[in-house]
């Protein structure tokens, strides 16, 4: 079976023919860093990750850049409040970016553009679309006038009313059109900027991933990827713009956006405070179960995360690392290892990770049922094969097994959740005693009630 994919620009789901075979390309929008990841921008990396390992099975070349916006409006308020330079702000954020998702199994692309080396380029692109007269230059500001490009909005499927709405765009009195985004704006003193011909200034967000797209990609890509709150506007301009330098052609032949996360089924919102970082997750829960937890939604649908969510994945990788110490006597070379049929067609079809890890669930049952020496070799095959791709698995057993049983124990902490959960009995509030067990197990430490009361272990 072909790989399948959805289409945002199509809105249907299509067989993946890269325009070269020989060459396959694909850009996924990367941080903006002025603050930690939270898991809704793990859950971006982890999917485009996930996608770059299923495209590697299929071909031999896939070129995978994944950017670093490392000027933004936001960086320069993060810089102003902390009192730090610019650089300190954006190479801070960089390499907690770089440890957040590494801990969650993520590879690293083929290429890591900054927005930063790529000013020239922005510059050069700028001045083709003022040339090919979709955009303008006013009080020093650059504009890309989108009534001059009659396709806007296909991507995203918005009225132009809805459209300039959702931009949130500023009505200043320069713009020809209200719908009207900036391609270059002015920069004051204390502020980034760059020489430009129209003065001291610096690159709206938009023109950064085109400029760093044709640079390292080309005119046009296999496939663009991102969330889907990027589709409008950023993916909706780049789009645009794009188009507009290159005579009309496409700039991603495929568009792939994954779904939002949320915390008790409300979107999160850092005006509204309900982040969660990686950085504080890891301080409880494997990033491999973190990554798993991530991938057991469909990446196109919203993932309404919660602690029995991780708890959930965790006890799934113990269960594969489980069977995968039983068939420790297995001896392969890394040339056995590959997917079952099933496998391959869930994954193949537009990354089906949930079918994908029931898959390996009733391989594990196999597994610890298995006795005949090819069937053994076979199942481990199949279950290294499977983790592989999804990015889990690819531990010893006993070093995952290790990991759990002698980290150091907060007995403190362990203590206080024990006390809460018994409060919580005495006032006959089950799901909070549920949910306290679930953490404790997540932890590693499990619960006995008796007649004197709750005792504790380390699994």
């Amino acid at each position: 079976m072909p790989l399948q994919l959805y289409n945002s620009l199509t809105r249907r789901k299509e067989e993946f023919r890269p325009a070269d075979s020989a060459r396959v390309t694909m850009y996924a929008c990367g941080p903006t860093v002025y603050n930690p990841p939270h898991i809704g921008n793990a859950r971006a990396a982890v999917v485009y990750d996930l996608l770059f390992r299923v495209l590697r099975t299929h071909y031999d070349n896939v070129v995978y850049a994944r950017n670093i916006t490392d000027v933004d409006d936001k960086i320069n308020a993060a810089a102003l409040q902390s009192g730090v330079p610019i650089s300190e702000i954006t190479d801070r954020y960089t390499q907690v970016y770089h440890d957040d998702v590494t801990a969650l199994g993520v590879l690293p692309p083929t290429i890591e553009p900054r927005a930063t080396d790529h000013i020239e380029r922005m510059i050069a692109m700028i001045e083709r679309l003022i040339e090919r007269q979709n955009a303008y230059a006013a009080e020093g500001h650059v504009l890309f006038h989108v009534p001059a490009f009659a396709a806007y909005g296909e991507l995203s499927g918005r009225a132009r009313d809805e459209m300039i709405a959702g931009a949130r765009v500023e009505v200043a009195p320069y713009k020809r059109d209200p719908a009207d985004f900036v391609l270059w704006k002015p920069s004051s003193a204390e502020l980034p900027g760059w020489d430009s011909p129209w003065g001291r200034g610096r690159p709206g967000w938009h023109m950064e991933c085109s400029a760093m797209i044709e640079q390292h990609l080309g005119t046009s890509i296999d496939i663009h990827g991102g969330g889907n709150d990027l589709k409008f506007p950023h993916h909706e301009n780049e789009l645009a713009q794009s188009r507009c330098v290159h005579d009309d052609a496409p700039l991603a032949r495929y568009w792939v956006h994954n779904g939002f996360v949320e915390l008790d089924s409300e979107k999160m919102s850092k005006s509204i405070g309900n982040v969660l970082l990686v950085r504080e997750l890891l301080e409880t829960f494997p990033g491999e179960a973190i990554r798993l937890a991530l991938i057991r939604t469909k990446y196109r649908e919203p993932l309404n995360w919660s602690e029995a969510l991780v708890v959930q994945a965790k006890n799934q990788l113990d269960r594969i690392y489980g069977a995968l110490e039983r068939l420790s006597d297995v001896v392969l070379d890394a040339k056995d290892i590959c997917v079952t049929p099933a496998f391959r067609a869930a994954m193949d079809d537009d990354l089906n990770t949930p079918l994908a890890i029931s898959i390996m669930m009733e391989l594990v049952s196999a597994a610890n049922r298995a006795t005949d020496a090819q069937e053994r070799k076979q199942l481990k095959s199949a279950l290294l094969g499977g983790g592989l791709e999804l990015g889990i698995g690819q531990q010893e057993a006993a070093l995952w097994f290790m990991r759990g049983r002698s980290a150091e124990i907060d007995t403190q902490a362990v203590a206080a959740l024990v006390a809460q959960r018994e409060q919580a009995r005495e006032v006959r509030d089950w799901g909070a005693a549920d949910q306290i067990r679930d953490r404790l197990a997540a932890m590693g430490i499990q619960i006995q009630d008796g007649p004197n009361g709750t005792e504790w272990r380390a699994e």
